[in-house]
């Protein structure tokens, strides 16, 4: 893949967030690609239609290719992405085993463009219990 190449699967990603703001979503596109560049999957921003807070197209792919792909075909994916993808959907796409993300805007360019959420930070406390659960935990992962 080349550069070019990258561009022209950006420019996809970009109109699939425009696709999402015209039907009253957050302006946010995603497409999976494999090594070859043919497009495996498409999804758009449905948070606002879907009253799903968690419905971003990273994580809609991210779910998608955990589902349909095996381990060596995900490995060979490329995500791009109109937006880099927020904590959420870059933990999932981790999960997921993608190859690469490209994506057109960073989040601080996001910050620059759209005014915050107005939502304070949710505080956490932490760690505790810690013998309780890694009792739990301990050799489930190998």
């Amino acid at each position: 893949m080349t550069v070019a190449d990258d561009h022209t699967l950006l420019r996809r990603a970009i109109a699939l967030a425009a696709e999402a703001r015209a039907s009253g979503n957050p302006p946010f596109g995603s497409l999976l690609a494999g090594p070859d560049g043919a497009v495996l999957a498409e999804e758009r921003n449905t948070t606002r239609t879907e009253r799903d807070i968690t419905a971003h197209p990273e994580l809609k792919l991210a779910r998608w290719a955990a589902r349909e792909l095996d381990a060596a075909t995900a490995a060979a994916t490329t995500l791009y992405t109109s937006c880099q993808p927020c904590s959420m959907c870059e933990a999932a796409v981790q999960q997921a085993g993608l190859r690469r993300v490209v994506f057109a805007l960073s989040n601080d360019q996001l910050l620059g463009i759209r005014p915050g959420s107005g939502r304070p930070p949710v505080p956490q406390e932490g760690p505790a219990l810690y013998d309780e659960v890694r009792a739990v935990v301990a050799g489930y992962y190998h």
